[in-house]
């Protein structure tokens, strides 16, 4: 079936998300130590590999349950206060070429749409970046509250945009989140591997993506071979 639109995630594949990543680490490990619990660089790795690695739901959650010693209790006031502590998040950094990238898919015609778990302020500064004027759909989890893995964020999107499910290729970088769920309906789907998530594996042939890239480069290579011509 013909490729009519890319579904793109926001954090990973557009924004580069390393400013915010940082600070939330750092806002989990100050909260780790109010708790009573000083975690050591190599510590902090390890959590963050298993949760990545067992497809943890909430990633944070996780990181700070291992690293609080598996105390329900603990782990509950240390998430409290790492969650209060977060002020105002880093901005989008867009990832280098991703612009030229945006308007090169729109210029060959197909339509571009949101599948990010993002708050609604994201729109907002995606068209202060100047590429929020590229995506003919427009909403994300803070808009319609479906929140991915769930499929109906996709739906919503094919809705939004008149296609079916096989008439999309979905780009993210996270395989619970982005890959798993588009393969569930049908969607073709690019795995960046950038990021928190850059080292997690499939659990089955049923994870495993169309294609793995890790520039922009490769991203382009990626869809102009799936879609049928040059992006």
């Amino acid at each position: 079936m013909t490729i009519r639109a890319v579904l793109f995630d926001i954090g990973g594949p557009i924004d580069t998300e390393a400013e915010r990543e940082r600070y939330i680490d750092a806002q989990i490990v100050r909260a780790l130590a109010g708790a009573g619990f000083s975690v050591s660089a190599e510590q902090f790795a390890a959590a963050n590999d298993a949760a990545v690695a067992s497809f943890a739901p909430s990633v944070y959650g996780s990181i700070i349950w291992q690293l609080s010693g598996c105390d329900p209790d603990v782990a509950e006031r240390a998430y409290c206060a790492f969650h209060d502590s977060l002020g105002a998040m880093p901005p989008i950094e867009l990832r280098p070429g991703i612009r030229e990238l945006l308007a090169g898919i729109v210029g060959r015609g197909l339509m571009l749409g949101l599948a990010a778990n993002q708050p609604s302020s994201a729109l907002a500064a995606l068209d202060g970046l100047g590429v929020g004027q590229f995506f003919k759909h427009r909403e994300v989890s803070g808009i319609h509250g479906f929140r991915k893995p769930d499929v109906r964020l996709f739906l919503r999107c094919c809705d939004e945009l008149s296609v079916e499910p096989a008439e999309c290729v979905v780009v993210g970088d996270r395989i619970d989140n982005d890959i798993v769920p588009a393969r569930m309906l049908g969607m073709r789907s690019v795995l960046f591997r950038v990021g928190r998530h850059i080292a997690q594996q499939p659990r089955s042939h049923d994870d495993v993506p169309d294609a793995e890239v890790r520039s922009v480069d490769e991203l382009a290579r990626a869809l102009s071979e799936l879609i049928g011509v040059d992006v």
